[in-house]
């Protein structure tokens, strides 16, 4: 039985848009190097607890 709030084309059917400030952060480079420290970092740390 399909579901009443997922027909093709209808208004809930589509994602939700990206308000301007997460565009902004999408698209924000020192935002981009802040990410990429924290994730090197994440990855640093596992790396070096799964060593014996």
């Amino acid at each position: 039985m399909p579901n009443a709030n997922r027909e093709p084309y209808g208004q809930t059917y589509y994602p939700p848009t990206p308000t301007g400030f997460t565009r902004y952060m999408r698209n924000s480079l020192p935002w981009q190097f802040i990410r990429f420290i924290v994730i090197n970092v994440k990855m640093l740390r596992l790396m070096m607890n799964s060593q014996h």
